[in-house]
């Protein structure tokens, strides 16, 4: 008698097929700092637990649509790397912050806000804070796709994703072809809604600090600016890395 596969191997839909795998996950307690890499991770309704529910905030930028220090702006800021005092419990967790000189900071501390720059306060928003949708995905083939372009090897991280996969298929930046679709990761389910439209952060090395406005150009130029995409949560789940990913044509 078949041994039945387990219920993340399995398609969720008649039409369903098998389109990658899950290279690497990411999360961002604080918002443009460094990413926290993980071997699994809870999805909910706002995104992975714990995701980008912290930022610094510049003073009188009110009504500005992006009042948040971001990458852009300060680059050195993907050289604080902020965890959780209990990670298995995110939301619910003390975030701390370890500075490039090594001190360890609550996230509240105004010391860390000091350090960061005059005129800064922190806020947190349990359903996080989000440039447009909460969950980001991006395909090893497009990381590899525009290094070619540029003629260099790029880390995914420059892009920031949640989920780095790794397609099947020889199709170049083949997650274009997922907007409008359900992809079943693991046991989570997603819409992807639309494709990620750049800016100035992924020219920014995310080990390094340094610029390279290269890769914005070439994403500008050869992408119409999109890399990558959005999506929003259809089913929250576990996902590890490693897990398959489906798509329900």
């Amino acid at each position: 008698m078949a041994i039945p596969r387990p219920a993340s191997d399995r398609p969720f839909g008649e039409n369903a097929r098998l389109v990658g795998r899950v290279a690497a996950l990411w999360r961002y307690p604080v918002k443009s700092m460094a990413a926290e890499e993980l071997g699994a991770v809870d999805v909910s309704w706002h995104g992975l637990a714990g995701d980008r529910r912290w930022a610094f905030i510049r003073d009188g930028q009110a009504r500005s649509g992006t009042p948040w220090l971001s990458i852009s702006r300060r680059p050195d800021m993907v050289h604080y790397r902020p965890w959780f005092a209990k990670p298995d419990r995110p939301d619910a967790s003390r975030t701390m912050v370890c500075s490039p000189s090594g001190q360890a900071f609550d996230v509240v501390d105004p010391a860390l806000a000091s350090e960061l720059g005059g005129g800064l306060r922190v806020i947190k928003l349990d359903r996080g804070i989000f440039d447009a949708m909460p969950l980001s995905v991006i395909t090893t083939q497009s990381v590899a796709g525009i290094g070619e372009l540029i003629g260099a090897e790029l880390d995914a991280r420059r892009f920031r994703p949640n989920l780095l996969i790794e397609a099947v298929g020889p199709a170049a930046f083949p997650e274009d072809a997922w907007v409008g679709h359900v992809l079943r990761v693991g046991r989570m389910r997603m819409r992807v809604d639309a494709r990620d439209k750049r800016c100035g952060v992924v020219d920014v090395d995310p080990t390094t600090a340094l610029r390279d406005p290269a890769v914005l150009r070439a994403v500008a130029h050869h992408r119409t600016v999109c890399l990558g995409v959005y999506g929003s949560t259809v089913e929250p789940g576990h996902v590890d890395v490693g897990d398959p990913v489906f798509i329900d044509t």
